[in-house]
């Protein structure tokens, strides 16, 4: 067992798992709780004067490893329908990598695709080859990066028309910029059969997101890990063997409706959350 890795525990949050709370209420929690890094939600920060959270976002000494961008798809998605134009809406994800690699530069933006306009996938796909290949650039000479995540294929009508971490893959070689890599995100790819051998291949993952996965009861369902079916711990390990040594940021969605909602109490579900992943990852280092 790595003694090291073990002390340095490679753990963030990510401001979705912490949605009910606002933007400095998270970021004093993470102070509190002893978490380091932080994934942020531009959705939670203001449109119009967001330096002055950012600044004191920076000034807490907490690390930024990953942003999800107010605007991060060239098709429309079920959080942000308009503008429908794949010209305006990254002309806005362009905003977010000046203002993020202004403050934090060395982060990773987080990116999908959007919906397939009228279900034509080839159009599509030539679209957002295109579009990130631009950003990827515009975003390295900002000193930030992009990572492209796979979503479930639950949201392929209403989100994301890559809907497998073959053809996240697929995409990030054909982009092949130097900036522009894979974010995996447990929860959306682990029943893929291939997906071992894909993430030992893939040459450019720059972020992990880890929760667990039960049969869902609402779209925003997920559970911490180590309480459901996901095999966590041979993931990892295989995560990490194929050279990736960032941080796993804990991503919950939690539909307020459920009974036993994770987003009702976010301290306590970001300190067992921690803990969850602490266990987890002494077996992922043994």
């Amino acid at each position: 067992m790595r003694t090291a890795a073990l002390n340095d525990l490679p753990f963030g949050i990510s401001q979705y798992t912490t949605w009910t709370l606002p933007f400095a209420e998270d970021v004093l929690l993470c102070g509190k709780l002893g978490v380091k890094n932080i994934e942020v939600c531009e959705a939670k920060v203001s449109a119009v004067e967001p330096d002055y959270q950012l600044r004191m976002l920076r000034d807490s000494g907490l690390k930024v490893s990953s942003v999800q961008p107010r605007y991060h798809s060239p098709f429309p998605n079920s959080l942000r329908k308009f503008p429908a134009s794949p010209k305006e809406r990254m002309r806005r994800l362009r905003e977010t990598i000046r203002l993020f690699g202004r403050y934090f530069p060395g982060t990773t933006l987080v990116v999908n695709t959007g919906v397939a306009p009228g279900g034509n996938f080839a159009l599509a796909q030539r679209v957002a080859v295109r579009e990130f290949g631009a950003a990827a650039q515009y975003a390295e000479d900002h000193g930030v990066r992009l990572a492209l995540e796979s979503l479930n294929p639950v949201y392929m009508n209403t989100d994301t028309f890559i809907c497998s971490l073959r053809r996240a893959a697929e995409m990030v070689e054909t982009v092949n910029h130097r900036a522009f890599g894979l974010f995996l995100d447990l929860w959306h790819f682990w029943e893929e059969p291939d997906a071992p051998k894909l993430i030992r291949d893939a040459a450019k993952i720059f972020g992990v997101h880890v929760s667990d996965w039960r049969r869902p009861r609402a779209f925003a369902d997920r559970h911490l890990p180590g309480d459901g079916e996901i095999p966590i711990v041979d993931l990892l390990r295989t995560i990490r063997k194929a050279g990736y040594d960032g941080i796993y940021t804990l991503e919950v969605f939690s539909d307020l409706k459920l009974a036993d909602s994770l987003w009702k109490d976010p301290a306590r579900t970001v300190a067992d959350g921690r803990a969850s992943f602490r266990r987890i990852w002494r077996k992922t280092c043994a």
